[in-house]
């Protein structure tokens, strides 16, 4: 649904799949300057909602996801991962537990999905899950001191990521639009699921294994990908943060082939912002063995690449021979 902030005189809608919220109310450098600074909030609420209930919630999203959830303490936020079989993610999820029920926030239009897939997984289980993105909403605003008490996830430029009341906006503090938040997210390095990522992406190749995957639990689905890259492997594609050509007076889009001089095709860009220190920035996901100097082309724009998951990401383990005495 719309959200009430894009009648704000001067709103401009986003792009899909951000089109039910505002890109910039009319002044987007200085809205982004303003959620740094701690002035302003971002309406977020188009992304899902999810709430989980039952006294069983806690184990049994711990034997699905990728991360230790069993335990989990009240109002502790962590990230995790739903893989399919073979390792690919499916969601990227952002949970807390009020001590009653785990709270979950998606991308866009994902919440019905998971809910259904969450609900099909239940079996005689006590938990119970519903789809709650018409009542609740997410919303970024300045940290507080009462967050440790609140449905908050830690989030950029020392703000934090809520889930309120759908329509409860803060009255103390100007709205900044998405594009103020993206491109914040994007100047740390942070990952969009399904932006930055396409069907294909594992945990290593986007930088998850850092913040949403816990390698020494249980058996879960696409454990068995996430530990063999870990052990024995490399990731085929690795994130990198791009430093685009300010001259140009465009953006590449998501999707946008990243290419190396002579017009081989390499990845593909995702994230793309103007930040208000650094300029033109992006994201993108390239192949491994792409030199890390490499310039690049991204969506025809001139690219230094920085560094984010590094080449030697995986092959962890020390695996040690030995010929037995002739």
């Amino acid at each position: 649904m719309d959200s009430p902030l894009l009648q704000t005189p001067g709103a401009v809608p986003a792009d899909a799949p951000d089109q039910e919220v505002a890109a910039h109310y009319g002044e987007p450098s200085q809205e982004q300057r303003a959620l740094a600074d701690g002035t302003a909030f971002a309406d977020r609420s188009n992304r899902g909602v999810v709430r989980v209930s039952g006294p069983d919630r806690l184990s049994w999203l711990h034997s699905l996801l990728s991360q230790h959830l069993d335990g989990l303490k009240p109002f502790e936020p962590t990230e995790a991962l739903l893989l399919g079989p073979n390792g690919h993610i499916e969601h990227h999820l952002f949970l807390v537990d009020d001590g009653e029920a785990v709270w979950i926030h998606v991308e866009p239009g994902a919440s019905a999905s998971l809910a259904e897939f969450l609900d099909r997984m239940r079996f005689m289980l006590r938990v119970e899950v519903e789809d709650v993105s018409g009542s609740y909403a997410v919303i970024t605003t300045p940290a507080g001191e009462d967050d440790s008490g609140a449905l908050a996830w830690p989030d950029v430029a020392g703000t934090v990521t809520r889930v309120v009341p759908r329509g409860d906006f803060p009255q103390d503090l100007r709205p900044a639009g998405l594009w103020a938040y993206e491109a914040l997210r994007i100047a740390e390095h942070r990952p969009r699921f399904g932006v930055d990522t396409d069907h294909r992406t594992i945990p290593h190749e986007a930088g998850y294994v850092e913040t949403a995957v816990h390698l020494n639990k249980g058996c879960y689905r696409g454990q068995e990908t996430v530990a063999r890259v870990h052990n024995l492997g490399r990731p085929p594609r690795r994130l990198v943060f791009l430093h685009l050509d300010g001259s140009v007076d465009r953006l590449p889009a998501p999707g946008d082939p990243v290419e190396i001089p002579g017009g081989r095709t390499v990845g593909f860009a995702g994230s793309a912002a103007r930040h208000h220190e650094l300029g033109p920035i992006a994201l993108a996901l390239v192949k491994r063995n792409v030199p890390v100097d490499a310039e690049l082309l991204a969506g025809g724009v001139a690219a230094a690449q920085e560094v984010i998951v590094s080449p030697e990401t995986g092959a962890n383990a020390q695996i040690n021979l030995r010929r037995r005495p002739a």
